[in-house]
C-alpha cells in the first residue's frame, strides 16, 4: 500500500462505522500497514484537531477514539486496513467524571472519559499522580486500555481528594484513596508535614 498524501476522514468513519457500535474493535488482532502520520492532533484538555481545526462531531470523535492505539511513545489510528500517526499532547483520554459505587471488593471509583469510556480503578486500571517538576502541579492519570492513558481533569481530582484518607508511609504523610481493594496515593500533603 503506498502513502496517502491525503487523509479522507469521512472515509476512514465509514470503515469505522462498519465495525461493532459497542465496546472497543480487536485492535490487537488486527496488523495493518503503517500509512504514515497525518495532522491530527489530541490536545491536554481532551479537544481533537484536524488540520489546526478542532473536529466539531463528537460522535466522528468518539469514534476516532475506540481505534486509538499505542506502540511505544507513539499514537496512531488503526482500522483493518491502515494505521496512520497522530499527535497526542499529554494523554489521549480526558476523565471528565467519577462515581462511587460499592462493588465485591468495597468502594469502587468509576470514572466517565469525554468519549463515554468507563473504567474502574483497580488492578488493572490503577491510578497515578505525576508531579510536574517545575510548577508543582499534580497530574493525575488512570489506566484505561491498550496501555493507554486518562488525564483525570481539575474537578474530578479534586473530588477525589475529598474523598482521601491520609496515611503515614515512609515517603511520609499522603493522601490516599481506595478502589476495588487497591489503595492508590494522591501525593504527599506537604513536605513540611501537616499545618497547626
Amino acid at each position: 500500500m503506498n502513502k496517502k498524501k491525503g487523509f479522507d476522514l469521512q472515509a476512514v468513519s465509514r470503515q469505522l462505522d462498519e465495525q461493532p457500535a459497542e465496546g472497543i474493535p480487536p485492535l490487537e488482532r488486527w496488523n495493518p500497514e503503517f500509512c504514515g502520520d497525518i495532522d491530527m492532533r489530541i490536545a491536554r484538555n481532551g479537544t481533537w484537531y484536524y488540520m489546526g481545526t478542532p473536529i466539531g462531531r463528537q460522535a466522528m470523535v468518539d469514534l476516532f477514539s475506540r481505534v486509538l492505539w499505542k506502540e511505544g511513545d507513539r499514537y496512531f489510528l488503526k482500522t483493518p486496513v491502515e494505521k496512520v500517526g497522530i499527535e497526542v499532547e499529554d494523554a489521549p483520554f480526558l476523565m471528565v467524571a467519577c462515581q462511587v459505587q460499592q462493588g465485591g471488593q468495597g468502594r469502587e471509583l468509576v470514572f466517565t472519559s469525554s468519549n463515554g469510556d468507563r473504567v474502574v480503578a483497580g488492578e488493572e486500571h490503577p491510578l497515578r499522580v505525576e508531579i510536574d517538576p517545575a510548577s508543582g502541579e499534580p497530574s493525575p492519570y488512570i489506566r484505561v486500555r491498550f496501555g493507554m492513558d486518562g488525564l483525570i481533569s481539575r474537578p474530578v481530582f479534586y473530588q477525589l481528594v475529598e474523598l482521601a484518607e491520609l496515611e503515614q508511609t515512609e515517603q511520609g504523610e499522603q493522601l490516599v484513596v481506595e478502589s476495588c481493594g487497591h489503595r492508590f496515593s494522591l501525593g504527599r500533603i506537604d513536605d513540611n508535614g501537616p499545618a497547626g
